[in-house]
């Protein structure tokens, strides 16, 4: 237990435009393959994911993110998760917004486009790609290198690029009519705009492959379209792979996005209007070399704050809070996602918050109770 005149960093609020976000303890999005994946209710999140996501917002988190939400149909990675591409999908978002602020917390949606990765079974039955006959579709990305594994994608034309890009936009739209206060561009892990970033998965030869300025073009073309729907005074995150994991590793002779390219990409990205640097890393490749640990990526998250002068937030196997204190008061980020730790415990905040020192916010139909108990 801290001493009572310590102050938590990890319990401060942090401040993005005018969004005042109560504290630095965040839900990371996670996919939870739970909606319907035919007829009208396809993509519309239901009272399983409303209870998921309310009870974060009871469990203290600062901010819940919604899992990576499609912007079209192809867009998701299976054809269970979660779109806004619909006023009935908008609609059902709207109860999850109200319930995550009753709660004191911020809603923040991740919007998606699976790219070469779409059209998969769930992952805890085969993860495999589920062909039209199954319910699946054809997958897209900038050129038709498969994802070991899955489907050889359609190679994206400039114009159905362009038509991506509008896409982005309109669902954004939908996400702040829904009542959501944060939007996150999912630009990593493999899916649509990190399989343009990288050059191992962009062979193309037109304005959107070959350089670095050309490979970021259809990123920022989405954070564009997306900041000029978005409220001027409401954050814009965008989520990234610091790292295919490829270069750093002596042994393996492909290019693949570096460090040092998410450092030049963040100055571009705030320069468009992003706010915060989401940093994960990997999920280009099935088989890079990846040694995880606990705070693992948390270097990549410091490096591009520290370089790029964009605020940032880590994740990845943070799981005790004097841990996820020490990444923010050493100035390494500006906030720490939680994910696997927040399902195995909805509350993980709440307790965290008496560990260091700080005061839990429970909901008043369990503070009268819990607050009895000092430990």
């Amino acid at each position: 237990m801290k001493e009572d005149s310590a102050v938590s960093a990890l319990f401060t609020p942090l401040k993005l435009r005018s969004l005042q976000i109560p504290n630095r303890v965040w839900m990371s999005p996670m996919c939870m393959y739970s909606a319907a994946p035919t007829g009208p209710e396809t993509g519309v999140p239901t009272d399983f994911h409303l209870a998921h996501l309310a009870s974060r917002a009871a469990g203290g988190a600062g901010l819940v993110m919604a899992e990576a939400t499609g912007v079209r149909p192809d867009g998701r990675i299976s054809q269970w998760d979660l779109g806004l591409w619909n006023d009935h999908q908008q609609e059902a978002f709207a109860r999850i917004t109200q319930a995550i602020k009753a709660h004191g917390s911020v809603p923040a949606i991740q919007l998606a486009h699976a790219g070469r990765k779409a059209s998969v079974d769930k992952p805890w039955l085969s993860d495999r790609a589920l062909p039209e006959s199954e319910g699946g579709w054809q997958p897209v990305a900038p050129s038709p290198i498969a994802y070991d594994g899955l489907t050889v994608p359609h190679e994206l034309t400039v114009a159905e690029i362009q038509q991506l890009v509008r896409d982005f936009a309109d669902s954004a739209q939908r996400a702040l009519a829904a009542g959501f206060e944060v939007a996150e561009v999912h630009g990593a892990h493999g899916y649509l705009i990190n399989s343009f970033l990288s050059p191992v998965s962009n062979h193309r030869t037109d304005a959107y492959g070959g350089s670095f300025a050309n490979r970021i073009r259809f990123a920022l073309e989405v954070v564009d379209a997306v900041r000029a729907v978005w409220p001027a005074d409401l954050p814009v995150f965008f989520r990234t792979s610091a790292t295919d994991w490829l270069t750093e590793n002596p042994e393996d002779t492909r290019e693949g996005w570096t460090s040092e390219d998410t450092v030049r990409l963040a100055k571009e990205l705030q320069a468009h209007g992003v706010d915060l640097l989401d940093v994960s890393t990997g999920g280009m490749v099935r088989d890079a070399k990846i040694v995880a640990g606990p705070n693992y990526q948390v270097p990549f998250a410091a490096q591009a704050r520290d370089q790029a002068g964009i605020p940032t937030a880590a994740v990845g196997i943070i799981t005790e809070p004097q841990q996820a204190e020490d990444v923010i008061a050493s100035g390494q980020a500006d906030a720490v996602f939680l994910g696997r730790e927040l399902l195995r415990n909805p509350y993980w905040a709440q307790h965290a918050a008496l560990a260091l020192g700080a005061e839990p916010n429970w909901p008043d139909q369990y503070a009268y109770v819990v607050k009895r108990r000092k430990r």
